[in-house]
């Protein structure tokens, strides 16, 4: 015990809360792997109460009594704790060790929590504590939910209800995450307990907020319950006031903060406020965090697909001498078809990807994008039926086109193809029982005349090309070159009009038929 009261010393005479945090951590220093089983076999049940009151204190009393009887029960919880740990490890109690661990370390962070009333008075510099403590309870909280989801699955499980191929039990989402409801429940107070603090900014525990906000935006993302978070959102909003300035706090607080508002802006389908708190975390993000960098382009990326209408290069997706590139097995396909306009290929690789998007919650985003593709893959019938020289295009030509995209030739150009005799075009104009018809082209042709996308976000003080070179630079730290083939503008996808009466769509003359795209 007395190597863990020495910290606890040092750190109390310092003022060093991440100090006095790392004495409260499950987990032991590698630089003394057996620390945490000593300090558990230097005491028992009988004598754990006068032990730690003994080594709390040993030295001139400088904490006051109160305080120093608070700190004596949390690291009794502490002991506790770490002794469900060492028996989970050992194997002694097989069966319900996580439920068991995560109910101790509760303990400590309920006691933790009561340590901060005026009673006690822990002081805000030992913030830190609270939050390592709450890191670890959503751990052990998930554990938890593991094991009993593992027990109810040995046991025979609840009834299963298959819908469209995706079951979900009947047990509910209450049941299959009871801890870690409990657990949000609790780092929810903490929450409470720096949002509350009323006490002068240079002593207050508001200086915990954001660190503790992401932890229960983490939470909340694992329960799905998005609701809630923003519910948080709206009270800070409430205290912005009260609160300092965001830029005072820690980069990593401010980063993993605005990764997460943009998130959220981003599921609402907010995407100019989801590009502007994504575009400010990865701009803050450490060089060498590509990891994290990884995972905001993973949402900067769809963003930039309806606030930009831009797709980015092969050379941003692919890192040379990487055995893994997560963003272009993401993007790298689907990216190919909308730069191509092959519908098919769109849709294959999109049911191809399905998973994957769905569980970083992007399908709807990149499914959208079928409008890009739809966008080039009529451009390039136009420009096939002459361009600029022909203002004027029926209806039943764009129509046979779609039908000609869905033809078994989707990684060819329309005019290979048709040398290739992979397709009849005398036949493009007569659709089957299961193609899509014309007047179903004709309403997709209105939907991209009507959509206006602004294709530079009024919250970026960067033209898309030196934006997105930016966020290369700091992605591979080199200059790489972005190709997006887009110029700003804030025209719909195509510019013109449908004339029903004649059949045949009427582009514009004079400016751009197909904004963005240059011609």
């Amino acid at each position: 015990m007395d190597t863990i009261f020495q910290v606890f010393h040092q750190a109390q005479s310092q003022y060093n809360g991440p100090l006095l945090a790392s004495t409260l951590s499950p987990i032991p220093s590698t630089n003394d792997p057996t620390l945490l089983r000593r300090f558990y076999k230097d005491s028992n049940v009988f004598s754990l109460q006068g032990d730690v009151q003994k080594y709390i204190k040993a030295r001139p009393s400088y904490l006051p009594n109160p305080e120093a009887t608070a700190w004596i029960d949390v690291y009794v919880a502490y002991w506790k704790a770490l002794g469900e740990i060492l028996r989970a490890e050992t194997g002694h109690h097989r069966d319900d060790w996580a439920v068991k661990v995560y109910e101790a370390w509760k303990d400590i962070l309920t006691l933790l929590i009561r340590g901060y009333s005026p009673a006690s008075g822990f002081g805000a510099w030992t913030m830190p504590c609270l939050y390592t403590v709450g890191k670890y309870l959503r751990v052990f909280a998930i554990k938890a939910d593991e094991e009993q989801a593992r027990k109810s699955d040995e046991e025979g499980g609840p009834v299963k209800m298959e819908t469209d191929g995706l079951g979900d039990d009947l047990m509910g989402a209450g049941e299959k995450n009871k801890w870690l409801e409990d657990a949000a429940r609790v780092i929810n107070e903490v929450f409470r307990l720096c949002i509350s603090d009323r006490a002068p900014l240079e002593e207050s525990r508001k200086w915990g907020i954001y660190n503790t906000t992401n932890l229960l935006f983490k939470t909340y993302f694992k329960l799905n319950s998005i609701g809630l978070c923003k519910n948080i959102l709206r009270a800070l909003q409430a205290t912005k006031a009260d609160l300092p300035p965001i830029d005072n706090f820690p980069k990593s607080h401010i980063v993993t903060f605005k990764y997460y508002v943009g998130v959220i802006h981003f599921l609402d389908e907010e995407y100019a406020r989801a590009e502007e708190n994504l575009t400010e975390a990865f701009y803050m993000c450490h060089k060498g965090a590509h990891k994290n960098k990884e995972l905001l382009l993973t949402y900067l990326i769809p963003t930039h697909l309806h606030t930009s209408q831009s797709v980015p290069s092969w050379d941003f997706l692919f890192k040379p001498g990487s055995q893994s590139n997560p963003l272009l097995d993401l993007f790298g396909d689907v990216r190919h078809a909308i730069r191509s306009g092959s519908l098919e290929d769109f849709t294959i690789n999109l049911e191809r990807y399905e998973s994957q998007y769905v569980k970083r919650r992007i399908y709807l985003s990149v499914e959208r994008a079928r409008d890009l593709c739809l966008r080039n893959f009529l451009r390039r019938i136009w420009l096939l039926e002459g361009g600029k020289e022909n203002t004027r295009v029926k209806v039943q030509t764009f129509a046979a086109g779609v039908r000609f995209s869905l033809c078994n030739t989707s990684h060819l150009p329309p005019e290979r193809a048709v040398r290739k005799g992979r397709c009849d075009p005398h036949e493009w104009t007569e659709p089957k029982e299961d193609d899509m018809e014309n007047d179903e082209v004709e309403c997709l042709i209105a939907g991209l005349i009507y959509k206006v996308h602004s294709l530079k976000s009024p919250l970026s003080p960067f033209p898309l090309r030196q934006e997105l070179n930016i966020i290369s630079r700091h992605l591979y730290h080199e200059e790489r070159e972005v190709d997006s083939d887009i110029q700003p503008s804030s025209q719909g996808l195509m510019k013109g009009y449908i004339s029903r009466e004649h059949g045949i769509v009427v582009l514009n003359r004079k400016g751009e038929a197909f904004p963005g795209t240059g011609v």
